[in-house]
Formats: structure tokens, sequence, C-alpha cells
């Protein structure tokens, strides 16, 4: 038998569980910081030191990302 873990995500989340719990893919998300999403509502820069730097590990707030999947226009048709 496998155990399952069940996981309640915190309003800030690694990018392995933003892609679990949203499906978006990694270049997307690269993507996004770097045209769409802005340090501070979708993500941040965090270190152990309490300094980041640009290229330090980044963490999602996944409801803001939730609001800006949920603004996007759709095609028509």
């Amino acid at each position: 038998m496998e155990n399952v873990i069940q996981i309640v995500p915190n309003e800030w989340v690694t990018e392995d569980l933003l892609i679990a719990l949203t499906g978006l893919k990694p270049g997307t998300i690269a993507r996004a910081r770097k045209k769409s999403w802005l340090v501070g509502r979708e993500y941040r820069h965090v270190s152990p030191e309490n300094d980041p730097k640009p290229t330090s590990e980044c963490m999602y707030n996944r409801k803001a990302i939730d609001a800006w999947v949920a603004a996007q226009k759709q095609p028509n048709g």
C-alpha cells in the first residue's frame, strides 16, 4: 500500500509546489516573472541570510498567481 501525503500549501510556495498546484510549466513561470509578475506580489527572492540577490531562490504567491490566471484574456472563438 502506498502512502498518500496531503499538503495544505502556505500562501508562498516553492516553484515545484507551484507547478504541482497550478499545472504551470517552468518556462511559463520564468516568462511570467520577466514580463508580467511583480516582485513582492506574485513572487519574491529569498535567502537564509535574509539578504536575497536576483539569483536567489524564488517563492511564489499562489493566490496572486491564481488571480493572474483568472484575469487572462481569452481568445475569441
